[in-house]
């Protein structure tokens, strides 16, 4: 190798150097451009326009089932020009749960997320309770496997609804004798478009979804099965609003437990104390 004056070194250092940077900004650059473009094309969001319905044919159980929420999204991306993997699909979250089964003058029986009721958290996953994050891993997920020449296009979509069933009788109580009169039930969800990096965990929220259901049923527990609920409200929900500005995904809408693991029946009477009746499934 030649012997190179020391300024030519220093000029050739600095050369490489900026020739590393710009391979890195290159790439750095490539990145985002392809997060840039992931693009939502259209997105739909609404409540069935019909009323909660109710089921009286057990004797043990009063059955309702609201109308459906439904998302759907049709979603472009790019060509991944590496071997990586993306997930484009829905997260939900709910942020607010009053579920509250009023027994008359003996008390209540209540569906309560503790963490999130006493403000430890802001919001609870809603997944299906395996496939954290997602809601689903069906309709509700895409998997784009790199590297890709063209663009992919497709369709997800989601939708839930609630459909619980509520005891006729104390549910402490050894008797049968019917004493529910009221059923109130106020809930409200955000719901993300999110397209995740699996290798990385980099996630790019596309599209974010507010949405609420409430329930008001009143129940005459004298009258014969058949005849004792009339819904009192809402006949119709508010419908779902899309937001122009996405909201960031609390870290606790993205892990366990889910709403469902994580909530816990209490029996809250007049007088005495709270009683656990079906504890938190997570441990």
């Amino acid at each position: 190798m030649p012997n190179l004056p020391q300024d030519c070194w220093s000029v050739l250092g600095i050369a490489l150097v900026l020739y590393a940077m710009g391979c890195i900004q290159s790439i750095s650059c490539k990145s985002k451009v392809f997060r840039e473009s992931i693009s939502v094309i259209e997105v739909k969001a609404s409540i069935d326009p019909v009323p909660t319905s109710i089921d009286e044919s057990s004797s043990v159980v009063l059955r309702y089932r609201t109308p459906h929420f439904r998302a759907s999204a049709q979603v472009l991306v790019p060509p991944i020009p590496k071997r990586e993997t993306w997930i484009v699909g829905w997260i939900q979250a709910c942020s607010h749960m009053e579920f509250y089964n009023h027994y008359g003058e003996q008390g209540m029986s209540s569906w309560e997320l503790p963490d999130l009721q006493d403000g430890k958290i802001q919001a609870i996953s809603d997944s299906d309770g395996v496939n954290y994050p997602w809601y689903g891993n069906t309709t509700e997920t895409c998997m784009i496997v790199g590297p890709t020449r063209k663009e992919s296009k497709f369709n997800i979509s989601m939708n839930d609804n609630f459909y619980p069933s509520v005891t006729w009788a104390v549910p402490v109580s050894e008797s049968n004798v019917a004493k529910l009169t009221s059923i109130h039930r106020d809930q409200s969800f955000t719901t993300w478009l999110v397209a995740t990096n699996t290798a990385t965990s980099e996630m790019v929220i596309l599209q974010t979804i507010k949405w609420r259901m409430r329930l008001g049923i009143e129940v005459n527990p004298s009258r014969p099965l058949g005849q004792r609920a009339t819904l009192r409200q809402p006949f119709a929900q508010e419908q779902p609003q899309v937001l122009s500005k996405n909201e960031p995904i609390p870290p606790s809408a993205l892990v366990k437990p889910n709403a469902n693991d994580a909530q816990v029946l209490m029996w809250r009477p007049k007088d005495g104390p709270p009683l656990v009746v079906i504890p938190s499934k997570y441990r």
